[in-house]
């Protein structure tokens, strides 16, 4: 499944939640589905920023990604594991179904004009990330799929707590 498709389809899940299911918090220390939501977004992003960064660069990097962003790429992907992120800002729990709709939306609109433009950004030309070391636009770009993919556990794990079963279709 191609990323924006993944996407399009977290937006079709989307409809089937009421805002009361979007919102709880079915235990402490465990996000809602509309703060899993709020932070795929928010972390798309900043990934789309860095691969922009990228092209506005200029300036060639040879270093490369640290051990784990190695690992990461090599797989495909984040590995099966649950990542604790700082406390300190939770992700946002007051939006509206609406408003996670139309931020979906947008990021699917960003995606496909960066699409067709990220393939043709210098390999050579990279931003750092805090965990994975230098990367460039292409990898940038494909980290929204792999963050994506990551999570649907978690959302997985969170419909089966409101007892919501959901299939791909």
């Amino acid at each position: 499944m191609s990323d924006l498709k993944l996407i399009e389809t977290y937006n079709k899940f989307l409809h089937d939640y009421s805002l009361e299911q979007l919102k709880r918090i079915p235990e402490h220390g465990v996000w809602s589905i509309g703060q899993m939501y709020d932070h795929l977004i928010v972390v798309a992003h900043e990934y789309l920023d860095s691969v922009e960064s990228c092209a506005k660069t200029g300036g060639e990097q040879k270093l490369g990604k640290t051990e784990f962003g190695e690992y990461l790429f090599n797989i495909g992907g984040f590995p099966p594991i649950k990542i604790k992120i700082p406390d300190d800002t939770p992700p946002d729990n007051s939006k509206s179904k609406d408003d996670i709709m139309l931020e979906l939306n947008h990021l699917i609109k960003r995606m496909r004009e960066l699409e067709m433009k990220v393939d043709d950004i210098n390999p050579n030309y990279k931003v750092k990330h805090g965990g994975f070391g230098l990367l460039n636009a292409q990898e940038w770009f494909s980290l929204v799929g792999m963050h994506f993919r990551h999570h649907l556990r978690q959302k997985y794990e969170l419909d089966q707590k409101l007892g919501i079963k959901q299939i791909f279709s």
